[in-house]
């Protein structure tokens, strides 16, 4: 593999790139004008950010990639990046995101050094040692949505905090739904990602019901309790049937439990989060 190749690996360029677009989408409902260069400077921080809080994952989760499937060919745990380059490259990005962000605004800054420090401080620990991982790992995978208004208002209300809610309640089934058809693997580094540590009945109970949270947070702007951040009729009834795509598949893994109705559920997932962000903003421009 080339080196490139193994750059991407570290930083997780895929999942990097997902959550800049959720920050340029927060960003797009907050802004009253367009401002590219603080477009510009989101985008590149948010990927500092995310990408120096993959590398520091992989640093420390070493060991236990190499006893998995999916992640013995890491980089570091294939032999092809030291944990000293990797660590390089984490300090070096985890530097450039917090400055870039600064120059948006200090709120910017810190809730994006807020993110990296539980993503890599709380949650990657935590993996091996509860459940509970999950919820605490919810938290900075929430923060980019919420981000993005921030560095158009440079502040925090209702506004972020509904984004933030609707991003977290979104992580479990998505989560969830990774760590059942992935359970055997995890297993073999140790991970627990299941709330009762099994795909089992009660795995998918808690699925359906925080599928449907995520559905029940996505709608709420369209009663007028959020402030500026507003939903069209039309655009909650989008909301909506995107959100029972979503439900359906939660309520189909309940019935078969199989890894395949999982992954089904997980890509079901990212279609939702990624067209209600879509929907969200065409919203804002168009209604």
């Amino acid at each position: 593999m080339s080196i490139w190749t193994d750059f991407k690996e570290i930083t997780k360029m895929g999942l990097s790139i997902s959550v800049v677009f959720s920050s340029i989408a927060g960003y797009f409902l907050g802004a009253e004008t367009i401002d590219i260069t603080t477009l510009l400077l989101l985008c590149f921080g948010g990927y500092f950010m995310v990408g120096a809080s993959n590398a520091y994952n992989q640093i420390i989760e070493k060991d236990l990639d190499a006893l998995m499937e999916r992640t013995k060919n890491r980089p570091i745990p294939a032999g092809r990046m030291s944990v000293n380059s990797a660590f390089t490259i984490a300090v070096l990005f985890t530097l450039a995101g917090i400055a870039t962000l600064y120059v948006i605004n200090p709120k910017t800054a810190m809730y994006g050094t807020i993110s990296i420090f539980i993503y890599t401080c709380i949650y990657t620990p935590l993996k091996t040692k509860t459940p509970i991982a999950v919820f605490v790992g919810a938290i900075p995978g929430a923060i980019p949505f919420m981000l993005g208004w921030v560095a158009a208002r440079n502040a925090f209300g209702i506004e972020p905090g509904t984004l933030f809610a609707i991003q977290f309640f979104w992580q479990f089934p998505h989560f969830w739904a990774i760590g059942w058809f992935l359970h055997e693997d995890y297993k073999k580094g140790g991970f627990f990602m299941l709330p009762t540590g099994n795909p089992d009945k009660g795995t998918a109970v808690q699925i359906i019901m925080y599928t449907i949270w995520t559905v029940i947070a996505s709608i709420i702007p369209v009663f007028g309790f959020t402030g500026e951040l507003k939903l069209s009729i039309v655009g909650a009834i989008i909301v909506f049937l995107l959100g029972l795509i979503m439900v359906y598949y939660a309520f189909q893994l309940f019935k078969i439990r199989t890894p395949k109705a999982a992954k089904q559920l997980m890509l079901s997932s990212v279609f939702y989060i990624t067209l209600l962000q879509i929907v969200f903003v065409a919203d804002k421009f168009l209604s």
